[in-house]
């Protein structure tokens, strides 16, 4: 951009400014975004608890999260020229979600509930480019000089939160999540970087107060303090980010959760209003709406890739997609079946050594339940007990049982 156009743009009036910003919430929620808020670029409050999180390593194998440095706190660094940052909002809660019965049924896998659809990413910035284009057309029509815009969208070093958070969409919660009285937390951001001076939003303030629901129900204790995570204990980073093996001590805690986790929003009372999304992308494919872990294991890469196309879901490949999903096995109640699947695995060119450990590790869970049933099958007979006693719930199970009580109660739409 010359000289001559960035002089041009910083001449235009309030009043034009402030108009400009009301015809970008509108084209915003034309284009399919519920929300729109526009910032500056100052995140400096951000730079040092950003930097603490680095030391502690809550970032795991995440190195993106590290590099360059304190860009992902600078937008105007990343961005030559940015002056605001408009914040955009995109709802993605399903119908027919179906948390509860989901998580509660042990042979089934639970996949979170953003990956359902289509992958976000692309769908949204191809729309944030739309707005930035509609802006940039309406400035030369006017005759304000040509603009300088950038879409983002999870695809760069920007804390997309704390933009969020001061343009007004919402503010963080304790699980570090965007909440929105209207939205609760089952929505999408993305970003425009423009070096317009358009008027600022006003923050929300922390709706909170003292709930710490999704603290006590995090299944891995993720959340190790108020808006702090450590992710190298989320089931999210666990099963989408981790590259090698699942550490042993987080295997039992992931129940039947093969690709990230809600659960820290299930039990949110600020999601008991959230609407529906109404774009049809994000809702749920029919292949894995409350899907067999059995079948889901028995897809070969071919099947995976397919039936995964275009969704976020591919983008962990079908060995991490096996691994994950033999710990489910792994954790679900005895099942010959189960045994003589993670069997025939073994044996298939599709896993590596990698895999293999977690096929070992889901077997061996298998067995030991086996042989605790038979066990107590035995001394119901040597007792002429009409019954057994059924296995005695584990501290995940019952941390679980807890979530699915919550979302029966509080989302009885979507249980």
């Amino acid at each position: 951009m010359s000289s001559n156009e960035s002089q041009t743009l910083a001449t235009i009036s309030p009043t034009a400014l402030s108009q400009l910003a009301r015809y970008i919430k509108q084209w915003g929620q034309e284009l399919g975004f519920a929300q729109v808020g526009i910032t500056d670029t100052d995140l400096s409050e951000e730079e040092a608890k950003l930097q603490d999180w680095l030391d502690k390593g809550y970032h795991g194998e995440m190195g993106y999260m590290a590099n360059h440095g304190m860009m992902r706190a600078r937008p105007h660094e990343l961005h030559q020229g940015t002056k605001r940052v408009v914040s955009l909002r995109m709802d993605y809660l399903p119908p027919s979600a179906g948390f509860a019965t989901n998580l509660i049924d042990p042979t089934l896998g639970y996949i979170s509930r953003y990956a359902g659809g289509r992958d976000y990413h692309k769908l949204m910035r191809q729309r944030i480019k739309k707005l930035g284009d509609k802006i940039e057309a309406y400035c030369q029509e006017q005759g304000f000089g040509a603009t300088d815009s950038r879409p983002f969208v999870d695809s760069a070093p920007v804390m997309e939160r704390p933009l969020a958070e001061k343009a007004g969409i919402g503010w963080t919660g304790k699980h570090s999540l965007i909440l929105n009285h209207n939205a609760g937390s089952w929505f999408f951001l993305g970003e425009l970087f423009i070096n317009l001076p358009l008027p600022l939003d006003i923050p929300i303030s922390d709706g909170c107060n003292t709930c710490v629901a999704c603290i006590k129900s995090c299944p891995t204790g993720a959340i190790v303090e108020p808006y702090v995570v450590d992710g190298r204990r989320c089931i999210s980073y666990l099963t989408i980010e981790l590259q090698g093996a699942i550490p042993e001590e987080f295997r039992p805690l992931m129940g039947n959760r093969i690709y990230g986790c809600d659960d820290c929003q299930l039990v949110c009372p600020i999601n008991a209003q959230a609407p529906l999304t109404q774009e049809h992308d994000f809702h749920i494919r029919q292949q894995i709406l409350q899907p067999e872990l059995l079948t889901l294991f028995n897809w070969s890469e071919k099947t995976f890739l397919s039936l995964t196309e275009g969704s976020a879901i591919r983008r962990i490949g079908h060995k991490r997609w096996l691994r994950n999903i033999a710990i489910a096995l792994g954790n679900a109640p005895a099942n010959p079946n189960i045994i003589e699947a993670l069997s025939a695995r073994k044996a298939s060119d599709e896993v590596d050594d990698m895999v293999l450990e977690h096929i070992n590790w889901a077997l061996a869970q298998q067995q030991a339940k086996v042989q605790q049933q038979t066990k107590v099958q035995q001394q119901a007979k040597v007792q002429q007990a009409v019954q057994f006693e059924p296995a005695r719930e584990t501290p995940a199970q019952r941390k679980t049982a807890r979530v699915v009580r919550s979302v029966e109660k509080g989302l009885p739409r979507d249980a």
